[in-house]
């Protein structure tokens, strides 16, 4: 930030990341509560298809346990919830994404307007899902001073298609 920045209010980004395709489906809203965030569970509704299960990778933020999104995930069982633990934010791979969006967009826009921000969003989703690639784990070796004869750990790849991950 220089130092006549100007911050001129904030927008929440939800998004569900098809860990298999690298395609996502996200949605922005002015407030996170838990309105906000049912409206976000039924856009995931229509746009994925019947069959499969979805799996909500997500933190503990209390909007994600509301009793009145506990219902509806009552009331729809293809709706797994998985919640990572406090402070660990890496375990979700849609963070990858929130990583990607920051260093691409935000950290170095200067935004005059929440709806200027909100088009580049959009506009960095439309063009990252025009052509999606999923995030692949490329494990690394353990440094040592010696070299080690066994066999690097293969690529960590999800086989569940119907794993998506939100916040």
């Amino acid at each position: 930030m220089t130092h006549d920045y100007t911050r001129h209010g904030t927008i929440t980004l939800f998004a569900a990341l098809d860990a298999m395709k690298g395609k996502l489906i996200a949605r922005t809203e002015e407030h996170h509560t838990h309105v906000e965030w049912l409206r976000f569970l039924k856009q995931i509704d229509r746009e994925t298809p019947k069959e499969l299960d979805i799996h909500l990778i997500q933190d503990n933020y209390a909007t994600h346990k509301h009793p009145k999104v506990k219902a509806w995930l009552d009331r729809h069982p293809r709706f797994k919830s998985h919640f990572t633990p406090t402070s660990s934010s890496w375990m979700n791979l849609v963070e990858r994404f929130f990583a990607d969006l920051t260093a691409d967009v935000i950290r170095s826009g200067s935004f005059a307007s929440i709806g200027e921000l909100v088009r580049d969003i959009e506009a960095y989703l439309s063009d990252r899902n025009a052509a999606p690639k999923p995030y692949i784990g490329k494990p690394k070796a353990p440094q040592s001073s010696k070299k080690s004869t066994a066999p690097a750990p293969p690529s960590i790849k999800s086989r569940q298609h119907e794993l998506f991950q939100g916040i």
